[in-house]
């Protein structure tokens, strides 16, 4: 509670400072000057000065070099599109209001769990594995004077389809544990860090007051050991093959990020440049073995159980895009909450998944990001993800009428535009991972 009045003070204080502003400043105040009052405003004007990343923007004036590479870094403004600010326009009221806004999350890292400048004291960090299976012991006897060079392997076990658990606890931990989970062809890097190299939604929550859990699930990332490889025909060109299947360009364009590699969407909050793209695309890593729900959720709710062992409470529970559907068969006596950022699907209306999440009164918002309603009519992804957002909004009615609590936020219906599946990984995350917490506070107990 402590922190949510926190957060209600601090968005007053900057909506008020944003009134007083705009009503002192003259109608030729400029879109530069306003923005360098934003960063004064927030007490950021030091790190803005300091900034080392590059000003994407070419129409800047060189005195304002820093503070628009800091601003775009940190997702207080995209500018006008094509690598432009407008600097020299007069600044609307709504526009300041709008850099304040995003600007929120900046500002709230001075209330964080954190000791000088921008670092955070953590009470604890470390790594485990949960679940998993160990296999069959090969025909025959081991032989330990061969050992690794005994190629029929006599005797040999191996632990397999584990997940594998990266944590990290503030000192002052004032809110509930998040567990993360990836999604299709990611690993938890994604909720780590952006393209860009700003600070990912692991950070920004550990500031927000959470302990963070970030998984990497069965067959994927740290927790490849698996006892077959994969034959998915999404990963490989056929059971047989030995390679795995290109992708880069087809899963961009089905993110929604642009219609083709390297181009981006009009207003798109992916960051821009040749270099932010390539660290994207290598972010990106295989399934060792096919994907199965079965053993995902078995180590997903191990998990689970291990992080309410250790801190003593249940978990908001983070999930993302094909993650999205283990999340929904989680054992619910773990969970305090679900938060759905663009998940495959959602529970069929009444079946065993619906009927438990409704049971257990579990707190449930699903983010759809941009460029769906507005997505090219051409692209076959455009009808897939409106078909996968109405249908969200379906399952939300219904679990809302049954006496749940579901909420499906669809961003651009709150002013919030620009972007695509990757919504944590853009200019404005600091912005959406705010609006989560805030619904975190208002509906999770």
């Amino acid at each position: 509670m402590k922190k949510k009045l926190v957060s209600i003070v601090l968005t007053l204080a900057l909506l008020i400072q944003a009134a007083a502003t705009v009503t002192v400043f003259a109608d030729s105040t400029s879109r530069i000057e306003a923005l360098v009052t934003v960063i004064q405003t927030i007490g950021r004007e030091a790190d803005a000065l300091a900034e080392t990343a590059e000003n994407p923007f070419t129409d800047v004036p060189d005195w304002a070099d820093r503070y628009a590479a800091y601003a775009y870094r940190t997702g207080i403004t995209t500018g006008v599109g094509d690598n432009l600010f407008d600097p020299d326009t007069p600044i609307t009221a709504d526009e300041y209001t709008t850099m304040l806004e995003r600007a929120q999350g900046l500002a709230n890292t001075n209330t964080g769990a954190q000791t000088d400048g921008n670092a955070i004291a953590l009470a604890d960090q470390g790594m485990f594995s949960s679940g998993g299976a160990v296999t069959e012991p090969v025909a025959g006897e081991f032989d330990s004077t061969a050992n690794w060079l005994d190629s029929t392997r006599a005797g040999n076990t191996a632990h397999v389809d584990h997940a594998n658990v990266l944590y990290q606890i503030p000192e002052t931990e004032t809110g509930l544990p998040m567990v993360f989970l990836h999604g299709y062809g990611q690993s938890r890097m994604g909720w780590m860090t952006t393209p860009d190299g700003r600070e990912g939604w692991s950070t920004s929550f550990l500031r927000k007051g959470h302990g963070v859990f970030l998984v990497d699930q069965p067959r994927r990332g740290e927790a490849g050991s698996t006892a077959a490889m994969t034959t998915d025909s999404i990963d490989t060109w056929s059971e047989d093959s030995k390679e795995y299947m290109p992708g880069d360009q087809a899963w961009y364009t089905h993110f929604r990020i642009g219609r083709v590699a390297p181009e981006r969407y009009e207003g798109s909050q992916f960051p821009a440049g040749e270099e932010a793209q390539d660290q994207f695309f290598r972010q990106m890593t295989p399934n060792t073995g096919s994907f199965d729900q079965e053993v995902n959720v078995a180590a997903m709710d191990e998990v689970l159980s291990d992080v309410r062992a250790m801190t003593g409470q249940k978990s908001i529970y983070v999930t993302h895009s094909q993650g999205g559907r283990v999340g929904w068969d989680a054992n619910p006596e773990n969970l305090a909450a679900i938060v759905a950022i663009e998940p495959g699907g959602t529970p069929e209306i009444g079946s065993e998944q619906y009927n438990a999440l409704l049971g257990a009164n579990i707190p449930i918002v699903i983010y759809f990001g941009d460029y769906i309603d507005n997505g090219p009519e051409d692209i076959q992804s455009t009808s897939f993800w409106r078909t996968v957002r109405d249908t969200a909004v379906q399952f939300a009615e219904s679990y809302n009428a049954d006496g749940g609590n579901c909420t499906v936020i669809n961003l651009p219906d709150i002013g919030i535009t620009g972007n695509s599946h990757f919504m944590f990984q853009e200019l404005n995350s600091e912005e959406i991972a705010s609006h989560i917490e805030n619904w975190i506070q208002e509906n999770v107990q």
